[in-house]
């Protein structure tokens, strides 16, 4: 009997054993897959503030050069003329209120503003910014610093665009602004965490850029720098000790920020892992007090565990019912098995209607097959996490651009499913469609600007021969003369508006400089052609113009170039720019067009007076 009742004891407890083993992997199992979640999340966030930080020190640059382009420098020592415009532009600049200044193509400077002291001519951070912009970029620097009449710091940074004459490099010119004053400042300040600390920091480490101000100037952690630099490109996660606490950091470099610079969210590992690494150390303690009290802590455990499952859906549910973010798992067949409450409020769709409900009925038919295909590929790679962006038609049958994170746990026997977080970027996908359309078209007259133009010349030669006509106004510098900039700016407003009526469907109009538009006519290969496009864009700009009240009548000179599918894109536009100066010169276009030109004409950008 006593031996019968050891061995049931020792039964007890190997079963006893089995059931903790059993339940130590499950909460292991699931533990991971919320590190998985939280970890894309956390990286996802990351990304999305990398990228508009990015675009906006990018902003900087682009009004920059703006006024680079607008400016007839004289680039001369001292120039009183050069430095009043500077001050000028300082004063009314909101990105650049600090200072600015001129200098040659190898960054020393001609002449500046005088309100503020600027870096040191040997600062290193002048060699960051003439090295990018030497590589095409715009140029940034690193963190500079000023020093006040009290010997205190100030951090700065300069912004440098090229200034061009006849579309070649002559000078740089550069803005500086005070990293505590800047927009971008003020965004990442409204990052602020009791939890953790957003910075941007450059290649050396120093912070430009804190959710706590008094970070700027500062140099973070060396295991951070080693790690933006082994990781170049992309996102990172970094684990490190602050003395003797572990921190966890979040890297993003690469292109979404200008180069050298990197994005970094750090916080206390125990703060990042949070609530569900101190539920799972519960879990397990209690796992191993099942192994001391037996059957009767089997009942009790069992009991305690259903409480707090209960617990735990409760809390779940409080969590989620009002989430921006959506939560759902999908089944094997691609089919809604549990959704948050927000899914629904998101989508405008009833309580619980969506359950059952394939997700893929959900997504836009255009989306649809590359939706299929992404999940196709995520079913049958175990461990897989798949990001894409992606439209979702709501009840209403309107398409909004959601970003899904989804990960494979099928294999989890906590959820066997496929885990997706979707979050609305609408906004964010607005914002960046305005900036690729304002990058790519002129603010006045909505017409593709010279980049745009480009780019459509060079594709089209590849396949086809393009006919060139170089416009340029006849008797428009008087209008601004007498009527003002607003009456010019009208002026080439309608001009713009009959150009649009004379062109062809297939035909690209643009506006490349002041009173200058070119038009594209792809696949025209004989000259009357071309020259009865001509005489229409002179005749339609020959009729008066009903400006402010005022009648105005201007004229147009039209050079004309037929390029062919072997010519250089630069070349050909610069042919149809100095037919269009030789017109000028022999009276505008109201006289006889010159012959068209058998070979690109190899000269610089020509300006005839109106």
């Amino acid at each position: 009997m006593r031996l019968r009742n050891w061995i049931a004891v020792a039964v007890s407890v190997l079963l006893l054993v089995a059931v903790g083993i059993v339940g130590v992997l499950v909460n292991r199992s699931a533990l991971r897959a919320a590190d998985t979640v939280h970890r894309a999340d956390s990286q996802a966030l990351a990304v999305n503030n990398a990228t508009l930080a990015g675009q906006m020190q990018l902003l900087s640059a682009k009004e920059l050069s703006e006024f680079a382009d607008s400016h007839p420098f004289i680039l001369a020592p001292g120039q009183a003329a050069d430095r009043k415009a500077l001050e000028k532009y300082v004063a009314k600049s909101a990105l650049f209120p600090y200072g600015a200044a001129i200098t040659d193509l190898n960054g020393t400077v001609i002449n500046a503003t005088r309100a503020n002291a600027l870096p040191d001519p040997t600062d290193p951070g002048y060699k960051v910014m003439l090295n990018l912009l030497l590589a095409g970029k715009p140029g940034f620097s690193s963190v500079m610093s000023v020093y006040g009449a009290d010997g205190k710091p100030t951090a700065v940074q300069a912004v440098g665009v090229p200034i061009r004459v006849a579309g070649a490099p002559v000078g740089l010119l550069l803005g500086f602004n005070k990293f505590a004053d800047t927009t971008l400042q003020a965004y990442t300040a409204k990052l602020k965490s009791d939890a953790h600390l957003t910075m941007i920091i450059d290649s050396a480490g120093t912070v430009g850029f804190s959710s706590d101000g008094a970070k700027i100037g500062t140099t973070v952690d060396q295991a951070v720098v080693t790690a933006a630099r082994t990781n170049p490109q992309g996102s990172t996660f970094v684990e490190y000790r602050s003395g003797r606490t572990p921190m966890t950091a979040i890297l993003v470099t690469g292109d979404v920020l200008p180069d050298g610079w990197t994005y970094v969210r750090t916080q206390t590992t125990a703060s990042f892992d949070g609530a569900v690494h101190k539920r799972s150390q519960t879990i397990n303690i209690t796992l191993l007090a099942m192994l001391l009290i037996g059957a009767v802590g089997i009942s009790i455990l069992g009991y305690r565990t259903q409480v707090q499952r209960r617990r735990a859906d409760e809390k779940f549910q409080a969590l989620f019912q009002h989430a921006p973010d959506m939560v759902a798992v999908l089944d094997a067949d691609g089919r809604l098995a549990y959704s948050s409450p927000s899914a629904a409020s998101v989508l405008h769709f009833p309580p619980g209607s969506l359950q059952g409900s394939s997700v893929f009925d959900l997504v836009h038919p255009e989306d649809r097959p590359r939706m299929m295909e992404a999940f196709a590929r995520l079913f049958a790679d175990r461990d897989s996490v798949l990001r894409m962006q992606t439209r979702v038609v709501n009840s209403a049958g309107r398409a909004t651009w959601f970003e899904f994170t989804a990960s494979n746990q099928m294999h989890n026997p906590a959820l066997t499913g496929i885990v997706i977080n979707a979050r609305d970027i609408s906004e964010t996908r607005a914002f960046q469609e305005r900036l690729a359309y304002e990058a790519q078209h002129d603010p006045l007259t909505g017409l593709p600007n010279r980049r745009r133009m480009q780019d459509a010349l060079g594709s089209s030669l590849r396949q086809e021969s393009v006919a060139v006509l170089f416009v340029d106004l006849d008797g428009f510098k008087p209008v601004n003369d007498a009527h003002g900039h607003e009456a010019g700016d009208e002026l080439l407003r309608q001009v713009a508006d009959r150009l649009s009526t004379c062109v062809r469907v297939q035909d690209v109009l643009s506006r490349v400089g002041g009173d200058e538009f070119v038009v594209l006519m792809p696949g025209i290969t004989n000259r009357a052609d071309a020259d009865a496009m001509s005489a229409r864009v002179r005749l339609a700009i020959e009729r008066p113009f009903r400006v402010l009240g005022n009648e105005i009548s201007i004229g147009a000179s039209v050079g004309v170039h037929l390029a062919h599918t072997s010519d250089d894109p630069d070349q050909a536009l610069r042919a149809a720019d100095h037919a269009m100066y030789e017109i000028k010169h022999l009276g505008g276009g109201r006289r006889a067009a010159i012959p068209e030109q058998r070979e690109l004409v190899r000269v610089g950008r020509h300006r005839a007076e109106d």
